[in-house]
């Protein structure tokens, strides 16, 4: 695969972050969340692996910094347990003000 081209990821929910580098993620996971939020998808589902848990503390290390992130945890067993992560996200940000 050509590293200039864009990759198409379809947005239904789950990103799979097998295929991504590690130095994609700080620019792709906000990106595919506001992706999400566009087409009101409010919970997500990020699959990032079990190995040794260092792209999960990324990604949670993400999330924790997004405004639009309501909260997220581990995923359930059935859904991929500690190696996906939950995120449910807000509809709509306010300015600060209370206004949308």
């Amino acid at each position: 695969m050509d590293e200039t081209e864009p990759v198409v990821i379809p947005i239904d929910g789950t990103l799979d972050l097998h295929t991504f580098r590690p130095r994609d993620m700080k620019a792709l996971v906000p990106e595919y969340l506001n992706k999400c939020r566009e087409k009101e998808i409010l919970q997500v589902r990020i699959i990032h692996g079990k190995g040794i848990g260092e792209l999960r503390r990324t990604v949670h290390a993400i999330l924790e910094r997004l405004p639009e992130v309501v909260s997220f945890h581990t995923a359930a067993e059935d859904a991929g347990g500690w190696g996906a992560t939950i995120v449910t996200l807000r509809k709509d940000l306010e300015d600060g003000y209370g206004n949308p």
